[in-house]
């Protein structure tokens, strides 16, 4: 019986700096993916609610207050979030850009998996994990994808 490694195709390594080039991009992303994440669930609150609290954010994201409050600390040091005693949580100028960035992307990537034939509820769910770790050329073949078939 034949192990599974050699059922595999062969492929070579690359580079070892390309690849270490690599995984340092997707550790970036996952560390932007939180503060996206949590910038764009505020503007979507403020837009629809008129606030956002920290009990909204741990509902919504499914974690523990804890977890917001620390969250929440990080963004207000990166310059991203504001709070104000009894009115909740605001989003600067760089927090909003942030938010409308993250949004378009997050659209983006939903419309595409759409277009290639997935189905809305499981493009919105895949798009959460995508947008984030999606390069900039892929959004931009996507785009352009879009823009053709629309075209």
């Amino acid at each position: 019986m034949r192990n599974r490694q050699s059922q595999m195709p062969r492929r070579s390594l690359p580079p070892a700096e390309d690849q270490a080039a690599r995984f340092a991009r997707q550790r970036e992303a996952d560390r932007t993916a939180t503060a996206e994440d949590y910038v764009e669930l505020i503007a979507d609150l403020l837009r629809v609610e008129g606030e956002a609290r920290a009990v909204d954010l741990a509902r919504r994201m499914g974690v523990s207050q804890a977890t917001v409050t620390a969250t929440v600390g990080r963004l207000q040091r990166d310059g991203l979030v504001e709070t104000k005693p009894y009115r909740g949580l605001f989003l600067t100028d760089a927090g909003t850009e942030m938010a409308t960035t993250a949004k378009a992307r997050h659209d983006l990537v939903v419309r595409f998996l759409i277009a290639v034939g997935l189905d809305p509820e499981t493009a919105e769910q895949d798009a959460e994990g995508l947008e984030h770790h999606a390069s900039d050329k892929a959004l931009a073949a996507f785009a352009r994808f879009l823009a053709e078939r629309d075209g």
